[in-house]
């Protein structure tokens, strides 16, 4: 992936380290738009990686449960105060270091959740929106704690500690 502009890159700090996302606004606007936006409200800042599943992804960003202060039984039920967005799927594949929107069932559900693949997940794509993609520490994104049985539920979960764009740093 060519160089982002910094208004364009997402820097997760984790406890590990910092994790650089190139936002994809050509592919999915409407997405790149909200995360900019619950990025610049600090809206991200200490939500939990509420599911994360082995060889597969890391979930976080729900804004109303997942904080320190959120109702970590209902973690993965909510989204952000701004309204769902209407699904962008594009044909951009799901691949280690993808980042892409959480929804439910329906295709424009998504909201505030996002996740960020540990391998490719092919049988996503077209399914679920892309709009962004882990350009730098993804060694960080591998030592995320990994939840349990199925549904990759984390109790004490790892935490986003900051999320700023490029041109707030």
């Amino acid at each position: 992936m060519a160089d982002t502009k910094p208004e364009d890159t997402m820097i997760i700090t984790l406890a590990d380290g910092e994790v650089h996302i190139a936002l994809m606004p050509d592919v999915a606007p409407g997405h790149v738009e909200r995360m900019k936006t619950l990025v610049k409200d600090r809206a991200y800042d200490g939500i939990a990686f509420h599911r994360v599943i082995d060889g597969f992804m890391a979930q976080t960003g729900d804004v109303e449960h997942g904080g320190p202060d959120g109702n970590p039984g209902r973690a993965g039920t909510g989204g952000s105060q701004y309204p769902d967005l209407k699904a962008e799927f594009s044909k951009v594949p799901f691949e280690r270091g993808t980042v892409g929107m959480a929804r439910s069932q329906m295709p424009n559900s998504a909201n505030s959740q996002f996740f960020i693949m540990f391998e490719q997940g092919s049988f996503l794509n077209g399914q679920y929106t892309v709009f962004g993609q882990v350009t730098k520490g993804m060694e960080h994104v591998d030592k995320i704690k990994r939840g349990a049985g199925q549904s990759g539920s984390v109790t004490d979960p790892d935490r986003m500690v900051t999320v700023r764009m490029g041109d707030e740093v």
